[in-house]
């Protein structure tokens, strides 16, 4: 069953000139955000929108959530158009931006979440029901008598995702939510979305410069570069085209000299921790840790893929934008 469908939808946005040492610029520019973009999304699924800073992902995600009105195109939502049913459309999505905040930053989160209740007009029995699920899944049982300011980032965005779905929203839209978080709660938030939509059917767009984000929780994904489309498909078919390097990190148990690697092999070391780049086209994964441990005992080693933006720029290299 078809939720978003997005056609044709453009935005361009006036901006002034950068003001210059002892002059005052009076001219304007204009910035086209985003051109001609379409694309569908399936009731339920779970897709990732990637791509560098000023590509346009946040201006999409302000129009499916009524925040903008854009310039052309057309968008439908659940049956809705975003922005001219902004109050209807509202208590059907939930949004959370990894640097806002929807919860009020002095008082204790549970009266954040009294007054989201009253904002959504929730049954007080749906309510709590709702509450008491989110709060064991979030682990926020210890802090509910806490006041925003003093959590830590990761509890901080725990909180933010229990505020944005107390309502129960078909839509999740989530910007950056794991961004200044550590593996331990990076891990246990991933969990959490994939159980919320297996569960519910929660249609959830995630915008992220994270690919271990991505590859953890988003089979589809669409790529945004200067405002338009330039990929919407499988995760893999795309990995498998522009991401060509891999980065290990690693530390040995003792002094130890790394045994000769296949040309074309970066390598760098920053006091015990060993860095080596390469190509799994050119040096199957499985060969490179093989040569690695024969030089001796490891202690921690990990494997990164590219980030977003180098998964970017190699599909501008190839599309000459």
């Amino acid at each position: 069953m078809r939720y978003i469908t997005v056609d044709g939808l453009s935005k361009t946005f006036t901006v002034r000139k950068k003001r210059e040492k002892g002059h005052i610029l009076r001219e304007k520019t204009a910035v086209q955000a985003l051109r001609d973009v379409s694309f569908t999304v399936e009731k339920g699924e779970l897709v990732g929108y990637i791509g560098p800073n000023g590509a346009g992902k946040s201006t999409t995600v302000k129009i499916l959530s009524g925040i903008l009105t854009p310039d052309g195109g057309r968008v439908d939502v659940g049956g809705r158009v975003p922005w001219l049913e902004r109050k209807d459309h509202a208590r059907h999505i939930g949004v959370v931006f990894g640097q806002r905040s929807q919860l009020w930053w002095d008082v204790p989160i549970a009266d954040s979440f009294s007054l989201l209740r009253d904002i959504y007009r929730v049954p007080g029995e749906q309510h709590e029901k709702r509450l008491k699920e989110l709060t064991q899944a979030l682990d926020l049982g210890g802090i509910l008598r806490t006041p925003l300011r003093l959590l830590s980032l990761g509890q901080r965005m725990r909180a933010e995702l229990c505020g944005s779905l107390l309502h129960s929203p078909e839509l999740l839209f989530l910007d950056e939510p794991t961004i200044g978080l550590d593996a331990v709660s990076k891990l246990a938030l991933r969990d959490f979305l994939r159980r919320e939509n297996e569960r519910y059917g929660t249609t959830i767009l995630l915008t992220t410069h994270d690919m271990e984000d991505i590859a953890a929780l988003c089979p589809r994904v669409m790529v945004l570069g200067h405002g338009q489309k330039l990929y919407d498909g499988a995760l893999p078919d795309l990995l498998s085209k522009y991401d060509t390097q891999r980065v290990i990190a690693l530390r040995y148990d003792g002094e130890t000299a790394l045994p000769a690697l296949p040309d074309g092999c970066l390598v760098s070391r920053e006091g015990e921790e060993w860095r080596i780049v390469y190509s799994p086209r050119e040096v199957p994964t499985a060969h490179m840790l093989s040569l690695l441990q024969s030089a001796g005992a490891i202690r921690e080693l990990t494997a990164q893929p590219q980030n977003v933006d180098r998964l970017i720029a190699a599909m501008y290299r190839e599309m000459a934008l």
